[in-house]
């Protein structure tokens, strides 16, 4: 089993950063990729951000690519995301997902955090 604990959300202005962090705690299984994706109001679930855990290779979605840095820690099992030029469509709730494989196809994710909230006030 895992367990994912995101923090780091929170209210901004535009123009504003955040960084959100996840803890991966009581991991029994192999962590091959990490991911962020995000939910805003009335749309759907969208990848965001996405790291390899032996490598730290990523991968960003066009609509978050120059604003956007997915980092690790394996140390301390925790990946981070961090947000900068925030924009109102940046808004959503924001969740780190456990990955079996390098990809942003949600169903190989099979461990999910709860989200925290990210509101940019334009």
């Amino acid at each position: 089993q895992v367990e994912l604990v995101e923090s780091g959300g929170g209210s901004v202005q535009t123009g504003g950063s955040l960084r959100l962090s996840c803890g991966i705690s009581r991991t029994t299984v192999a962590v091959n990729a990490m991911a962020w994706f995000r939910q805003a109001p009335g749309k759907e679930r969208e990848f965001v951000a996405l790291i390899r855990w032996s490598s730290g290779t990523t991968l960003y979605a066009d609509s978050v690519k120059g604003r956007a840095t997915i980092s690790k820690n394996n140390a301390e099992n925790t990946v981070y995301l961090q947000m900068n030029g925030l924009k109102a469509e940046d808004t959503a709730v924001y969740y780190c997902a456990v990955g079996s494989q390098y990809s942003t196809y949600q169903p190989s994710y099979r461990t999910w955090g709860l989200g925290t909230q990210v509101t940019v006030a334009s």
